[in-house]
């Protein structure tokens, strides 16, 4: 029999506006959504506080100094990659205090400062349009929360444990 662990993913996403309305984006270059543009964040390392990680992920991927205004969202993908992994993600609302924008290409191709409307032009992840559809109404089609991945292979019929 073949055990693979499985764990949830923890991480931590900088949702950053300025004083013109615009938000801060990143190109992922890291599976999963490589590609896609999302918040500046990433994976909280052991020990490491929930705060901690939102100030040193910011720093490594577009060298920003923030402030974190406050706890916006949680959001969850289940079943992402083939792996089929488990992400829990806190989105954080923040703004830049110092620092100049420059992206790590280790951790991201690009990052840029979006307008409000032209935020439809960017592949953004579901998590992504889910915070900032509350954040900026009307500026972003919200996916919704995503959907219980069991409850979605008992509607489609796949045999599941216990079924």
């Amino acid at each position: 029999m073949d055990f693979k662990k499985q764990s949830i993913k923890t991480s931590v996403v900088a949702c950053i506006i300025d004083d013109q309305q615009r938000v801060l984006l990143t190109r992922r270059c890291i599976e999963p959504f490589c590609g896609q543009w999302v918040m500046p964040g990433g994976k909280i390392d052991h020990g490491e506080r929930l705060l901690e990680a939102v100030h040193r992920e910011v720093r490594e991927e577009v060298g920003l100094e923030i402030l974190v205004d406050g706890l916006l969202d949680v959001y969850e993908h289940v079943g992402v990659g083939a792996a089929e992994d488990h992400y829990v993600i806190l989105y954080y609302r923040a703004h830049a205090l110092s620092g100049s924008l420059e992206h790590n290409p280790g951790e991201v191709t690009e990052a840029a400062w979006v307008a409000g409307e032209d935020l439809h032009r960017y592949d953004m992840t579901p998590g992504t349009r889910h915070i900032l559809a509350q954040v900026l109404p009307g500026q972003v089609n919200d996916p919704g929360e995503p959907e219980d991945e069991l409850s979605n292979r008992l509607q489609v019929g796949v045999n599941t444990p216990g079924s």
